[in-house]
Parts: C-alpha cells; structure tokens; sequence
C-alpha cells in the first residue's frame, strides 16, 4: 500500500511540473512517418524520427511564412505618419 501511494504522489508531481511543449509539427510527422517508415522499410523509429524533422521544419516554415505576413501589415504605407502626406517635389522646366 505504501508503494502505491508513493508511486502516485510521485505520478502527480511529475505531471504536475510538466509545461507545455513546443512540438508543433513532429508528433504528426511522427506518427505519419513511423506508419510509412513500418509498412515501406519495417523501420518505424526511423521513419518517425525522418517524420519528426520534417514536420518540425515544415512547421518552422509555415510560420516563419505568418512572421512575414504579419511584419508587412504593420508596416505603414507612405504619408501615413504625422503632419500632411508630402508628395515628391515638382520641377519646373520653364525659363
């Protein structure tokens, strides 16, 4: 009885000073990429190690792609900041 309820006050520590993970991507390519990597190869760690990485970078990509979208619309389009907007200067060719 005592092992029990050691082990489960040990169980409810742990799960308790578990934080989030950062995994998007790789438990998908994992899971997709141990499937392939057992039915093609008979090599399912190594295909949900292979799944991981490229899920990982995938994920980089994609939001690495939303970094960038979200950079152009807070980027303020010319004459938008304080005072009247201001054109480019006119020549005048006239002698």
């Amino acid at each position: 009885m005592r092992i029990i309820a050691t082990a489960s006050a040990m169980t409810v520590v742990t799960l308790m000073s578990v934080g989030t993970a950062d995994a998007k991507g790789c438990i998908k390519g994992a899971i997709i990429g141990g499937v392939a990597g057992h039915y093609l190869a008979e090599r399912g760690v190594v295909g949900a190690v292979a799944g991981c990485l490229a899920g990982r970078a995938l994920a980089n990509r994609q939001a690495r792609r939303q970094r960038e979208i979200d950079y152009g619309s807070r980027v303020q389009p010319r004459g938008a900041g304080y005072g009247a907007p201001q054109g480019y200067p006119q020549r005048s060719y006239g002698y």
